[in-house]
């Protein structure tokens, strides 16, 4: 099963690597901090950045729950295990499907490519093809697209890399210049 720690902001890549260092495997298979991939034009040219995707959490998989929160009683800054009141809750299967689609493998969400038809963006590759509808705003200077989809039994917002190009007209091809034609 899939869990949430909170923890503070900033200090996820120290406390994951207490919990892979202090945890034994046996109790906690995997311990991940989902990144997203985004550009950032740094002295005139654009680089490839990785930032977290959910600040202030830590992802863990592990069927042996009661150890794990025994286990991590000795981890310095852990907030909490997610859950309701006092039952810690694991992801939905929705919810780790959506990571596992989004984040892959290495949990990194990539960099998706699009192009803007008109007033509509249309993803044409990356983990958001096909789910323009989950974009609420596109900040096209920043090459970023911001999300809100329910994680952890409320709302969450999230920034992902996106890179939208402008649609260009194919003079060449009749289709685009139906308009243009002259009619005698």
């Amino acid at each position: 099963m899939w869990y949430v720690m909170q923890v503070q902001t900033g200090s996820e890549e120290k406390i994951r690597t207490q919990c892979d260092t202090l945890i034994p495997q046996s109790v906690l298979q995997q311990c991940f901090i989902p990144y997203y991939e985004e550009q950032r034009k740094l002295h005139g040219k654009w680089n490839v950045l990785k930032k977290v995707l959910f600040p202030g959490y830590i992802f863990m998989v592990t069927d042996e729950l009661d150890e794990l929160w025994f286990q991590l009683k000795r981890i310095q800054g852990m907030t909490k295990i997610l859950g309701t009141g006092d039952e810690i809750l694991p992801l939905t299967e929705e919810e780790v499907t959506f990571m596992q689609r989004f984040g892959g493998e290495k949990q990194v969400v990539e960099i998706s490519k699009g192009i803007l038809e008109g007033n509509q963006v249309k993803i044409l590759s990356g983990p958001l093809t096909g789910k323009e509808a989950l974009i609420n705003k596109i900040d096209y200077h920043k090459r970023r697209a911001y999300l809100e989809l329910e994680m952890f039994g409320r709302m969450q917002k999230i920034c992902l890399g996106l890179e939208v190009k402008m649609e260009k007209v194919d003079k060449n091809d009749p289709a685009d210049n139906a308009n243009n034609t002259k009619h005698e």
